[in-house]
């Protein structure tokens, strides 16, 4: 029997621990790619609030005992589920953040697919060299952030965070590669940045806040955000209004979910299928809100 066989021969339950996540479109992304592959997959929304380390640890024996495949991590729990998993893939132990847990003959194994999700979605942005990148915030998703970035060579990376000490661990995890530095505001990330990555949950609805002001942004500056609900952030609004270069959170959002069900699965799922489902998430919220 092949792989992809055998795949099929199986219904695949997956999920999500993080909160809130209601708007979460990956159940939909999962779900579909599933499908497209001939199997029967669940994806489940596993939203608790506050858990501390004991409540974590709870959820992630429930996940290894009742038949997941693995799960993904979101705000608020990426780095606070590492010391709680059995294993760590390379990339995860190096930046203490994880978004997927694969569980294998009861295993848990951590790994970081925000990382090869977000160099592949930002690859297209960046000049061939002398490329100096902004990003603010140093969170799990920061971390993602900045090491994609160092793995795509990118030799100025600005980082800045309103806890001045997770910037600092951030700089010093990416220090062997000299890329890395800490900014004392935003307008000093900035300081002749070519581009602008927002890593922190700010601008998520239903939040409208944006973690840079306007006036520093500029049309020769490329802006991507991590926020995907709303897809067009007000750090994008102010940003595309600049005449600047705007990513939002979509390629992201679809990367990272691919690189996860491959790691869930073995099998490789269809981007644009995942990129149909995510669309079709989008439109309806869109539709929504204009109803409401």
């Amino acid at each position: 029997m092949s792989k992809r066989e055998h795949a099929a021969s199986r219904k695949l339950l997956t999920g999500l621990i993080g909160a809130p996540i209601a708007h979460s479109a990956s159940p939909a992304m999962h779900e579909r790619a599933a499908e497209a592959l001939g199997l029967r997959g669940h994806y489940q929304l596993i939203e608790v609030a506050g858990a501390d380390a004991a409540g974590l640890r709870m959820m992630l024996e429930g996940v290894r005992r009742l038949g997941f495949a693995g799960v993904n991590v979101t705000y608020p729990y990426k780095e606070a589920v590492v010391p709680l998993l059995d294993a760590l893939a390379p990339d995860a132990a190096a930046m203490g953040a994880v978004n997927t847990v694969v569980v294998r003959d009861g295993q848990l194994t951590g790994h970081n697919t925000d990382t090869t999700g977000f160099a592949r979605a930002v690859a297209p942005l960046l000049a061939p060299s002398a490329n100096s990148v902004a990003v603010i915030g140093a969170g799990g998703v920061g971390k993602a952030i900045a090491f994609a970035l160092a793995g795509l060579e990118v030799t100025d990376i600005r980082i800045f965070d309103s806890e001045p000490a997770r910037a600092e661990k951030l700089a010093s995890l990416l220090a062997r590669q000299g890329r890395a530095r800490v900014a004392g505001n935003v307008e000093d990330a900035l300081d002749g940045a070519t581009g602008l990555v927002n890593g922190t949950p700010v601008g998520m609805l239903p939040n409208r806040d944006t973690p840079v002001p306007a006036a520093l942004l500029r049309a020769d500056l490329w802006v991507a955000d991590a926020v995907y609900s709303p897809l067009i952030t007000p750090l994008l609004a102010a940003a595309r209004q600049k005449g600047a270069l705007i990513m939002t959170g979509r390629e992201l959002a679809i990367y990272q979910a691919a690189d996860a069900f491959e790691l869930f699965t073995g099998l490789a799922p269809s981007t644009e299928i995942m990129g149909e489902a995510f669309d079709a998430v989008m439109a309806a919220r869109t539709a929504a809100y204009q109803a409401a």
